[in-house]
């Protein structure tokens, strides 16, 4: 058997490649097909909540964006205002001071109407404590939000779609059971 010369004791070792400093790889490249504002963009946002004469201030200058195709996780100790971020972020509370925007548009300037419109169309949930319905099975818990969709899908495609998705997911055997007769994990 025969070794490469690299191997076999040469004088000259390796090259190891070359790597660019950390802030040269931290900077994305641009891509001409990507939109030209965020898909979400928070800058300096606050939420204080009056308790009785105490003021809790959850969030403080908090900012963040996020580019499509990113992936990003809420991290923090108990208390910290995760919670509070993440109601933010879904449009179901609104924040003290700051700038929210969805796909470039200001949220607070939307109404009611506006924000329901907006979740339901740009936003899905993923409650900790599931909001299943308890004597719903499975797959009519997965379909029934098409129900309240503005893209107007028949019966039959939100069945086929709620297979698929309960297949995915590992629980296409599970389809017909109830929440409490399936796991939490």
């Amino acid at each position: 058997m025969r070794l490469p010369a690299r191997s076999r004791g040469s004088a000259t070792p390796p090259r190891a490649p070359r790597e660019r400093p950390l802030a040269a790889r931290a900077v994305p490249r641009a891509n001409p097909l990507a939109p030209a504002h965020p898909v979400l963009e928070v800058r300096d946002v606050s939420k204080v909540f009056q308790v009785g004469q105490i003021r809790v201030r959850a969030l403080r200058d908090v900012s963040l964006r996020v580019d499509s195709g990113d992936l990003v996780a809420i991290m923090g100790s108990p208390g910290s205002g995760k919670s509070t971020l993440m109601n933010i972020l879904g449009c179901l509370d609104v924040p003290t001071g700051g700038r929210y925007a969805i796909d470039g548009v200001d949220v607070s300037q939307m109404d009611e109407d506006d924000l329901s419109d907006l979740r339901n169309r740009k936003i899905g949930f993923v409650f900790q404590s599931f909001n299943l319905l308890p004597r719903t099975s499975a797959l009519e818990n997965v379909t029934m939000p098409l129900d309240y969709s503005l893209h107007h899908i028949g019966d039959a495609d939100a069945h086929a779609r709620g297979v698929r998705l309960l297949e995915l997911v590992g629980l296409g055997h599970r389809m017909d059971h109830h929440p409490s007769q399936m796991s939490g994990g």
